[in-house]
């Protein structure tokens, strides 16, 4: 009696072995092969991506798609106005932060006018938005926002004057990546 109560026991251990490793095989692992880059996430096979980074594996940082000098033509709100004709926008990435860039705004000569910093905010593979974070320099503050893709970038930019609290706003729309 105490074999068969050993062989029913030594049965039931194998049976409940085998379904244990029946059950989990079905299970696969979809994460397993899947190597998502830029602090991405595997959740089912797929990767989610931190903010202001792309791509299937995560492998695309949307700031350095950016990075370039876009030149079109600008105005201000004097009165008359002022036409500025192929001025240069360049965009630079700065430190690790996906959000954060540098703008150099250049005349048509290519001489730089104001560096400002810019942060990024709803950045996807077709664009972004930014803002100026206000800048102090020569008597003036500076403040703005804009738009960014690979392929155009528009900005307002305000300057005031910190003597007077006169202030100038400068538009640029559709600058064309060089």
């Amino acid at each position: 009696m105490k074999s068969f109560k050993q062989i029913a026991l030594s049965a039931f251990l194998t049976i409940s072995a085998f379904g244990a490793v029946v059950y989990t095989s079905c299970n696969k692992d979809e994460c397993k092969d899947v190597v998502c880059q830029n602090g991405g996430t595997c959740s089912e096979g797929k990767c989610t991506c931190p903010t202001g980074i792309g791509g299937d594996k995560c492998e695309t940082i949307f700031r350095t798609t950016y990075a370039n000098t876009y030149v079109g033509n600008g105005t201000d709100n004097a009165t008359p106005s002022n036409t500025y004709t192929n001025w240069r926008m360049s965009f630079t990435t700065v430190g690790t932060d996906v959000t954060k860039m540098e703008l150099i705004l250049k005349d048509n000569t290519s001489a730089p006018v104001i560096t400002v910093p810019v942060t990024l905010s709803n950045t996807t593979a077709t664009g972004s938005v930014f803002t100026i974070t206000s800048t102090v320099s020569g008597g003036f503050t500076y403040t703005g926002t804009g738009n960014i893709s690979g392929t155009i970038a528009s900005m307002t930019l305000t300057e005031k004057e910190n003597a007077t609290n006169t202030t100038t706003t400068y538009t640029f729309t559709n600058m064309a990546k060089q």
